[in-house]
C-alpha cells in the first residue's frame, strides 16, 4: 500500500480563501462590464463591428480606403464615447399638484432639476415612466445654480393606480451611439379614483346597539337581559344580583343576549365571468364607492371585500384609493356564492350586506349567494347592467335586488329599495 500525503490544514484554508477572494473580484468585474456594455446602444455596436472588418479586409487586401474607413469609424466611436464622461449631479424634485383625482380630471405635475455643484452640466435628457407610458424632456445645459423647471399632465381616462417615475437622467452622444441612465428619485403613485355620486336622505344601514336586535348568542355583558345564572368562577361583579341572591342564598349573576352592532358590509365582484363588459364592471367600482362613501358618511363601520382579499375602507380616502387598485380576476378565483360565503365566515354580524354583481350572475347563483350570508342581516343585491335605462326592482328570496344602468341612477334605484 501506498500512503499519501495529505496538504496541511493551513494550506487548504489559504486555497479557499483566495478561491473566494477571486471570486469576488471576478464579481465585481463581471458588474462593471455589464455596466459598462449597458451604455453601448446597438448602431454603436455596428459601428465597432464594420471598423473591425474594414480594418481586416483592408490590411489584408491592401486597400487603403478600407483602412482609413476604419480609422474614420474608429476616431467617431471614441469621440462619442468622451460624451458619457462625467457625473449629471442633478437634484431632481418630482411634484404631483394632486395624487388622487377622479376618472376624467386632468393631473398635472412638474418636474424641476437644479445644479448644485460648481461646475456646469452639459444638455442631457431625462426620462419620466408614467404607468406603462414615458415622457422626455430635453434640458438644455445648467450652470451652476441653475434650474430648470418642466411641467407635465397625465391622462386619466381609466380608473387605477398609476407610478410617475421614478426620474432618469440620460446622458449620450449626439449621434445616438451610448447613453447612460442615471436614476435620480423615486417613483410617486397617482390615485385614479373611480366616479362616484353622493346622495342624502336614504340611510342605508340601521343600528343595533341600545335599540339593536338580539341574536342567539349568549354573553356576560351586553344590553339586552336574558336570564339570571348561577356565578361562575370569571363572571363580572358588577353583575350580580343581589336581591336573587339574597333571596336564594346562592350567589346569581345577569346574564345577556349579545346585540349587534352597525355593521356595513359590501361584497364586490371582480370576476370577469360575472360582467358582460369591461364598462359594467367600471360602473360596479362606481356602485360599490357610492355607497361606500354613503355608509361612512352615517358613521357605520364600513367593511368591503372582493374575491380574494379584504379592501381597506376605514375612511372615505382609504375606500376610493383601494377601488382604484381593484382589477378583474380569472372565473376560477371565485364566485359570487363563494364571496358570499367569505363574507358570512368574517362578517357574522353584519347588519347590512350589499352585494354587487354583473348580469351575467345567473338568477340561481344570485340566490345561492344571498342564503350564504349573515342570518338576519339586510341584503340588497345590485346588478351593473349599462343596457337598462330605468332601475328594476326585484326580489330573490330575502333579498332586495336592483339592476342599476348608471351612476346617476343610484338614489333612484335606493328610494325603490328602501321604499
Amino acid at each position: 500500500m501506498t500512503s499519501q500525503t495529505l496538504p496541511a490544514a493551513p494550506e487548504i484554508e489559504r486555497d479557499a480563501g483566495w478561491r473566494d477572494i477571486a471570486a469576488v473580484i471576478g464579481a465585481r468585474i463581471g458588474a462593471r462590464l455589464l455596466k459598462i456594455t449597458s451604455a453601448i446602444r446597438p448602431l454603436a455596436w455596428v459601428l465597432m463591428g464594420m471598423a473591425v472588418v474594414l480594418w481586416i479586409t483592408g490590411q489584408s487586401l491592401g486597400w487603403v480606403e478600407l483602412t482609413l474607413a476604419a480609422i474614420v469609424i474608429a476616431i467617431t466611436v471614441v469621440l462619442c464615447a468622451f460624451f458619457l464622461i462625467g457625473r449629471t449631479e442633478y437634484d431632481v424634485d418630482l411634484d404631483l399638484a394632486r395624487n388622487r383625482v377622479v376618472v376624467g380630471e386632468r393631473a398635472v405635475g412638474a418636474l424641476t432639476l437644479s445644479n448644485p455643484s460648481s461646475r456646469a452640466i452639459l444638455p442631457s435628457r431625462v426620462v419620466l415612466p408614467v404607468g406603462s407610458g414615458r415622457g422626455e424632456f430635453g434640458i438644455q445645459r445648467l450652470a451652476p445654480g441653475e434650474k430648470a423647471e418642466e411641467l407635465f399632465a397625465i391622462p386619466t381616462q381609466r380608473r387605477g393606480v398609476v407610478k410617475v417615475g421614478p426620474v432618469s437622467v440620460v446622458r449620450g452622444d449626439p449621434l445616438g451611439l451610448f447613453e447612460r441612465a442615471h436614476r435620480r428619485d423615486e417613483p410617486v403613485d397617482l390615485y385614479v379614483h373611480p366616479k362616484t355620486v353622493l346622495f342624502d336622505g336614504q340611510s342605508l344601514g340601521f343600528l343595533r346597539d341600545l335599540e339593536g336586535l338580539p341574536a342567539a348568542d349568549l354573553s356576560r355583558d351586553d344590553v339586552s337581559f336574558h336570564a339570571l345564572n348561577e356565578y361562575q368562577p370569571g363572571d363580572d361583579l358588577r353583575h350580580v344580583h343581589w336581591r336573587s341572591t339574597a333571596r336564594t342564598g346562592i350567589m346569581m349573576v345577569r346574564q345577556y343576549e349579545e346585540t349587534r352592532r352597525s355593521h356595513f358590509v359590501i361584497g364586490l365582484s371582480r370576476s370577469s365571468g360575472d360582467y358582460a363588459t369591461e364598462v359594467d364592471f367600471e360602473l360596479a367600482i362606481s356602485i360599490a364607492g357610492s355607497v361606500g362613501l354613503r355608509a361612512i358618511r352615517d358613521s357605520q363601520r364600513v367593511d368591503v371585500r372582493v374575491q380574494g382579499r379584504e379592501l381597506r375602507a376605514e375612511t372615505g380616502k382609504q375606500l376610493l384609493d383601494s377601488l382604484s387598485a381593484v382589477e378583474n380576476s380569472k372565473p376560477r378565483e371565485g364566485s359570487v356564492s363563494e364571496l358570499a360565503g367569505v363574507i358570512a365566515a368574517t362578517a357574522p354580524l353584519a347588519s347590512v350586506v350589499v352585494l354587487i354583481c354583473g348580469t351575467k350572475v345567473s338568477t340561481e347563483d344570485l340566490r345561492r349567494a344571498c342564503a350564504r350570508l349573515p342570518f338576519g342581516a339586510r341584503v340588497i343585491a345590485v346588478v351593473a347592467d349599462t343596457t337598462i335605462e330605468i332601475p328594476a326592482l326585484r326580489r330573490i328570496a330575502d333579498a332586495d335586488v336592483v339592476s342599476v344602468g348608471a351612476l346617476e341612477q343610484i338614489p333612484l334605484a335606493l328610494q325603490k329599495v328602501l321604499a
